[in-house]
């Protein structure tokens, strides 16, 4: 799925409130805060260097998935192992994002932009020369981490370049689209660059784009720095929980049986200590909202669907069908590029009538789509399989910016920034859950379709009990809470 900004100003176009990543306090959609520098020499050139930064991190998110198979070949690695490849950056990315935004802050969003963008391209070189899976790891675990600092500081650094409304929505829109391009086009140049060269060389490529990212965000004008609360025991015990769940699900076993036990103690610690904090990273009282939590499953189920899909259609593909990383790239594109142009109409629709419509439809759709996927088998025409693709993407695309367009409508507009760091942290651990489930699933060669069959059954169920909870939860506000209703929700968020 692309992971676009959330920025839920209503007197902004479409295509700035379809997105759906975390806004750092750094703007708050009514102009650059006190102290921040209004423009720099060249908003262009900012522009620019946010637009790469994001498109690197972005592009790391779905290219290496279809290198899986060569990787495990040269490596000598099995299929738990090439689990983490993938997890590794998306629990990084996904538990650090509750924290970054506020880290960006604190240390001036051209500092944690140059920082955070210099550490992804040392790790990426890192894991091009990885000598084994166990370091491969480790350096994709200090990729997602970095790429957890640069995604809140890009955006912040487009913010600050364009304090005029309308040229920051416009500007907006360009970094957006850069980063749903990066998406459509990772399989593909993965595949093509596997094929052509080695699965090394999707690492590579990020040595001279982040130097390039790097030069141009020298020139950038520096940002100020803000005090911003942190929430060190809430966000440590988050990795904790979300680490060993994953480990749980991956390894199962006596040692799996151990990290579940741990993640136990590790959530309620969470849950203990963000009832008490003063700022905590994941606030309860959104959770008892019902139309914001709601949309969070909902995010959540979509995202535990598509991810899974991705990473299992990507193994199916060579290590079932025999077919080349390239060709296994180039399946998807029809459905990463749908989704680019639905997620347009989806914004539209959801301005003009609301989010539930589309939250519904979307999630009806994704879910005959993954039950169409289901008569997918080794023989399978390659062209039914990419029609087969593409009801689940054409779902997901039209329920991703409704839900999200519904859980900024939720909350007061000061919270949308903390409710788009929930929402969007929470459909990054579902994918990395979904590749933990149907990697288990799958297993060997052997069993390989069946147990793809029940990973696509278990994800249309989940969606089918999020889709029920849409149609039954209370109609969606069209504007923010205000009044009690707003500091009613406010209350133990702070």
């Amino acid at each position: 799925m692309p992971e676009e900004l959330i920025t839920p100003e209503p007197h902004l176009p479409p295509c700035e409130e379809r997105l759906d990543l975390p806004r750092t306090t750094s703007g708050d959609g009514a102009g650059p805060a006190p102290g921040a520098a209004s423009a720099t020499a060249s908003p262009a050139l900012t522009l620019a260097a946010a637009l790469i930064g994001f498109v690197l991190v972005t592009l790391d998110s779905s290219v290496v998935n279809v290198a899986l198979p060569a990787m495990g070949r040269e490596l000598h690695g099995g299929l738990a192992a090439l689990q983490w490849v993938v997890d590794g950056y998306t629990l990084a990315f996904a538990s650090l994002m509750l924290s970054t935004g506020a880290l960006s802050d604190r240390v001036g969003a051209s500092r944690a932009f140059a920082i955070g963008t210099a550490v992804f391209t040392v790790a990426s070189v890192a894991c091009g020369l990885s000598p084994n899976l166990a370091v491969l790891v480790a350096a994709r675990v200090v990729q997602g981490s970095a790429a957890a600092v640069v995604l809140p500081a890009s955006l912040a650094l487009v913010r600050q370049a364009f304090p005029d409304p309308r040229k920051r929505a416009r500007a907006i829109s360009v970094w957006a689209a850069g980063g749903s391009t990066a998406l459509a086009l990772g399989p593909v140049a993965g595949g093509a660059l596997t094929t052509g060269w080695s699965w090394r060389a999707i690492f590579f490529i990020n040595l001279p784009v982040g130097l390039a990212a790097l030069v141009l965000s020298a020139r950038v004008a520096r940002s100020p720095r803000r005090p911003a609360p942190l929430d060190l025991p809430g966000q440590t015990t988050a990795v904790v929980a979300l680490a060993a769940l994953t480990y749980a699900v991956i390894e199962g076993g006596r040692t799996g049986a151990v990290a579940g036990a741990v993640a136990a103690l590790a959530l309620a610690g969470f849950l203990a200590i963000e009832a008490r904090h003063p700022h905590p990273v994941v606030p309860l009282g959104l959770l008892r909202n019902g139309t914001a939590a709601t949309s969070i499953a909902t995010g959540a189920a979509v995202t535990f669907g598509f991810f899974g899909v991705v990473f299992v259609l990507s193994l199916f593909f060579q290590e079932v069908r025999g077919e080349s990383a390239l060709t296994a790239g180039l399946m998807f594109l029809p459905m990463t590029l749908l989704i680019s142009v639905v997620n347009v109409a989806s914004g539209r629709i959801t301005n003009r009538y609301g989010p539930r419509a589309p939250m519904l439809v979307g999630q009806s759709v994704a879910v005959a789509g993954l039950l169409v996927l289901l008569s997918v088998g080794a023989g399978t025409p390659a062209v039914l399989t990419a029609v087969a693709m593409m009801p689940l993407s054409l779902g997901a695309a039209l329920a991703v910016p409704a839900l999200t367009a519904a859980a900024m409508g939720a909350v007061p507009a000061e919270r949308a920034g903390m409710a788009a760091g929930v929402l969007n942290a929470a459909r990054q651990v579902s994918g990395a859950l979904s590749v933990a489930v149907f990697g288990a699933l799958v297993g060997g060669r052997t069993h390989f379709v069946t147990g793809m069959r029940k990973g696509l059954l278990i994800s249309a169920a989940l969606l089918a009990a999020t889709a029920l909870a849409t149609a039954l939860a209370p109609r969606a506000p069209r504007n923010e809470p205000s009044g009690a209703e707003g500091r009613k929700l406010g209350e133990g968020t702070e």
